[in-house]
């Protein structure tokens, strides 16, 4: 059975990219890949039950809501409390990454991201 993997970030560009960084692993069954550019959207469909998954890839520097804060709010969740959240951002900061780690982050990508780096982290920390 396919793991459901969901990213969110506000550029589609970097939106695009991740597609074609996982586009074997979708083809051959192994993830669905779902993209969100909102992620007050994901929340919500998550809290109310229409989404769900098995890894979280989020940006942090979004207009609508902070990654950082939508992964908290998400670990307060008890069904989302042990999934992995990958972070995929442009800041590479310690200050940043301990804060991550203190609200329950598996693991940090920096931008630009290699699409095989990406495809092996998400085999990774999925068990594939």
């Amino acid at each position: 059975m396919p793991k459901n993997v969901v990213l969110v970030d506000d550029s589609k560009t970097i939106i695009a990219t991740a597609e074609m960084a996982v586009e074997e692993l979708v083809s051959e069954g192994i993830i669905n890949f779902k993209a969100y550019t909102n992620p007050e959207e994901l929340l919500n469909d998550a809290i109310s039950g229409a989404l769900d998954y098995d890894l979280l890839i989020s940006d942090i520097n979004m207009p609508q809501m902070n990654g950082l804060d939508l992964s908290a709010e998400l670990k307060r969740h008890e069904q989302f409390k042990n999934k992995p959240i990958l972070i995929l951002t442009t800041e590479s900061s310690a200050d940043m990454k301990t804060k991550g780690k203190s609200i329950g982050v598996t693991g940090w990508m920096v931008k630009p991201f290699d699409g095989a780096k990406l495809a092996k982290s998400i085999k990774m920390v999925l068990g594939l």
